[in-house]
C-alpha cells in the first residue's frame, strides 16, 4: 500500500514529460509551417504579361492549373554575366518538369537551347532567345508549342541560385564520369571548370562546373544529359526527411536568385506532389532520331524533322516509367516432353 503514492507520482511525471514533448513537437511544426509559408510568400513574382511585340495590348495567356490535371513547370537557367540589372539573359539551360497528380509520375525533359522553332511574333529563331524577346510568358508558350504541352508555371534562376541550393542541402555525392576542364578569362576565371573523374562530394561550385561543362565531342547533347542526371540526384536529396525539416532555410537561401509565377498555395500543393512523386523518366528534346541539322546565317542550328512525331513521342514518354522492370518476353524453354504422361 505504501508504494501506491510513489507509483502515482512516477506516472504523473511520465505523463507530464510526454505532454511537454508533444507540445514541443506541435510548436515546432507550427513554427516550421509559418516559416515555410513566409519563405514561400517571398518568392511570389507578379505574372508578367508580355506580347510578341513587347507591349501589353494582347498579353500571352498562361494556362491555369486546377490541381487535378498534369502540371508542367518550365525550369530556366540563365547566364546573367555582363548584364545590367533588369536585363533578361538568354536561357543557358531549358527544362520542363512534368507531374501527373494521379499516377505520381514525374518526367524531366531537357530542351536543346539551339533548337530552331517558331517564336510567336518574331518568326523563327533559337528557342533560348524567346525569354529575351518576350519575357517568361513567351518562353513558356514557345517551349509548350514545341512539346505540345500547356506550360502553367516557370521557375528561373541564375548560376548563384543553383550554387546556393546545392550548398544549403549539404552538397551531392555524385560520380563524375571523366576529367572536365575549361578556362574562361572573360569573367576573370570566376566560373572556370576543373573536375577530376571519380565518385566525389560536389558542393555548389563544383556542381555548377559539372552541369555547365559542354566542351566535348557531343557538346550540348551530353551536357543536357548530365543536367538531368544531376537534378534527379538533387530531387532525391530534397525528399529526405532532414531536408524537409530544413525547408525554410533552403527556401530562404535561394529566394534572392529566383523568379517564378507560383502563388504560395500552388507552391505548397506542388511541394506535396513533389514529395509523393518519383522520377519516372528523363529525355532530351528533340530526340536524336527527330533532329535535322540546319544552318541559318552561317551558324548551325537544330531543326525538328516532324513536329507531330515529336508531340507523339512526348505523350508516349509521359505514360512510361523507367523505374518499372521490363518483363522479358523470351519464351520458356520446352521440357521436350520429359514431364509428359506416358500412355
Amino acid at each position: 500500500m505504501q508504494n501506491k503514492p510513489k507509483t502515482k507520482k512516477t506516472w504523473k511525471w511520465i505523463l507530464i514529460s510526454f505532454l511537454v514533448i508533444i507540445v514541443a513537437v506541435v510548436g515546432y511544426a507550427i513554427y516550421w509551417s509559418v516559416g515555410v509559408y513566409n519563405a514561400l510568400d517571398n518568392f511570389q513574382d507578379p505574372v508578367v504579361e508580355s506580347t510578341p511585340n513587347g507591349t501589353s495590348e494582347t498579353p500571352i495567356p498562361v494556362p491555369e492549373w486546377e490541381g487535378t490535371e498534369r502540371v508542367n513547370i518550365l525550369l530556366l537557367g540563365g547566364d546573367a554575366r555582363g548584364l545590367d540589372k533588369g536585363e533578361k539573359a538568354r536561357s543557358d539551360s531549358i527544362m520542363v518538369a512534368s507531374f501527373d497528380p494521379v499516377t505520381k509520375k514525374a518526367h524531366l525533359l531537357s530542351v536543346l537551347r539551339d533548337t530552331y522553332v517558331e517564336i510567336e511574333g518574331h518568326g523563327r529563331g533559337r528557342i533560348n532567345t524567346a525569354l529575351t524577346l518576350g519575357d517568361y510568358p513567351l518562353a513558356m508558350k514557345t517551349v509548350g508549342d514545341l512539346l505540345g504541352l500547356d506550360i502553367q508555371y516557370y521557375v528561373y534562376t541564375d548560376f548563384e541560385g543553383f550554387k546556393a541550393l546545392v550548398d544549403t542541402i549539404g552538397g551531392i555525392d555524385f560520380y563524375v564520369e571523366k576529367d572536365m576542364r575549361y578556362t574562361d578569362n572573360g569573367d576573370q576565371n570566376r566560373y572556370d571548370i576543373d573536375l577530376k573523374e571519380g565518385f566525389q562530394h560536389l558542393d555548389g561550385d563544383k556542381a555548377l562546373q559539372y552541369v555547365r561543362f559542354r566542351h566535348d565531342a557531343m557538346s550540348d547533347f551530353t551536357r543536357t544529359e548530365r543536367q538531368r542526371n544531376f537534378l534527379k540526384a538533387v530531387a532525391k536529396e530534397l525528399q529526405s526527411t532532414w531536408n524537409l525539416i530544413r525547408m525554410k532555410e533552403i527556401l530562404e537561401s535561394v529566394q534572392p536568385y529566383v523568379d517564378m509565377n507560383l502563388s504560395v498555395n500552388d507552391m505548397l500543393k506542388l511541394g506535396q506532389l513533389g514529395v509523393k512523386s518519383h522520377v519516372a523518366g528523363t529525355t532530351q528534346v528533340p530526340p536524336m532520331e527527330l533532329i535535322a541539322e540546319d544552318r541559318v546565317g552561317g551558324a548551325s542550328v537544330i531543326a525538328v524533322k516532324d513536329e507531330d512525331e515529336l508531340h507523339e513521342y512526348i505523350q508516349e514518354l509521359l505514360q512510361s516509367d523507367e523505374t518499372i522492370p521490363v518483363v522479358s518476353e523470351t519464351p520458356v524453354p520446352s521440357d521436350n516432353g520429359l514431364n509428359a504422361t506416358n500412355e
